[in-house]
């Protein structure tokens, strides 16, 4: 049986996130939920792994990792970016940028279960 590991690397400040990192999770834990319904016919597990970062850490928040491989890595026309987010800065007290994703032109400030799951296929060839 093949293993695909989707490791959520995310800032947490006293058990709390941005907004953006708890849309993504949400929407990383549909798409999981999908992804074990349709990788298991074909032998393909899938395993999440839940990363919590501190706010020295912020440059790496809202990393989704396949197999150790970021998302933006395996996704043709995807590149991380960054953006000011006030919710990243109401936790640490200071202005932040908060990562995104550009694919295809399209800049994302939350990562949807879609990108992910095409991430996902690409390396797994379940879906």
């Amino acid at each position: 049986m093949q293993t695909i590991i989707i490791e959520w690397q995310h800032l947490d400040v006293a058990g709390a996130t941005c907004r953006r990192c708890a849309d993504t999770g949400a929407e990383l834990i549909q798409a999981i939920a999908r992804l074990q319904v349709e990788c298991a016919p074909k032998e393909v597990n899938i395993v999440f792994r839940e990363t919590k970062l501190k706010a020295d850490e912020i440059a790496h928040s809202k990393t989704i990792l396949i197999n150790g491989i970021p998302l933006e890595t395996i996704l043709p026309d995807t590149q991380a970016s960054a953006s000011c987010c006030t919710s990243c800065a109401d936790l640490t007290g200071r202005p932040e940028q908060c990562r995104t994703l550009v694919h295809l032109g399209h800049e994302y400030e939350t990562i949807s279960q879609d990108l992910i799951r095409q991430a996902v296929c690409l390396v797994g060839g379940c879906c």
